[in-house]
């Protein structure tokens, strides 16, 4: 069993919101009911569309942590971009006091990925989930062996 609570924040409270999983649309983007879509912010997965190495099974587990109809919640980091070029929002996904956007990458199912070099609140948390799935082989560590670890780039395989 992997533990993926991560509790507490500099500066108090983080903004967030509630909302309800419409869709996974990818392993690393989520539709809601309300029609937003949101990218989980600060990892990538690889694509579905075109096909990289392992990006159908990101997107499957992203379903299995988040099945339609599941209640979550949003959190947003005030040192990041709210709203990515695409118009989806950025942010840290809760299912309960699980943080998926950790579980992706604790899973092998993405990479961090900081845009413009910016950290978020969760940044080592993410790094060391990675060095973790990359020393156990899980996920794409073990399907795209060529990956790189470099969160300025997101999920590379050459």
């Amino acid at each position: 069993m992997l533990l993926l609570i991560v509790s507490g924040c500099a500066g108090g409270e983080p903004d967030s919101s509630s909302a309800r999983v419409a869709q996974v649309v990818d392993g690393d983007t989520i539709r809601l009911a309300d029609g937003q879509r949101v990218r989980l912010v600060q990892i990538d997965a690889p694509e579905a569309r075109p096909p990289e190495c392992f990006g159908r099974s990101a997107g499957m587990i992203l379903r299995q942590l988040l099945p339609e109809g599941t209640r979550i919640r949003l959190e947003y980091d005030s040192d990041l971009d709210r709203v990515d070029r695409f118009g989806r929002g950025l942010a840290y996904v809760f299912d309960g006091e699980t943080n998926v956007n950790l579980a992706m990458v604790l899973r092998g199912a993405a990479t961090p990925y900081f845009f413009r070099g910016d950290r978020g609140r969760y940044a080592r948390q993410l790094v060391e989930a990675a060095l973790r799935a990359r020393a156990d082989r899980r996920g794409l560590w073990a399907a795209c062996p060529a990956t790189k670890l470099d969160p300025s780039r997101g999920f590379a395989a050459s």
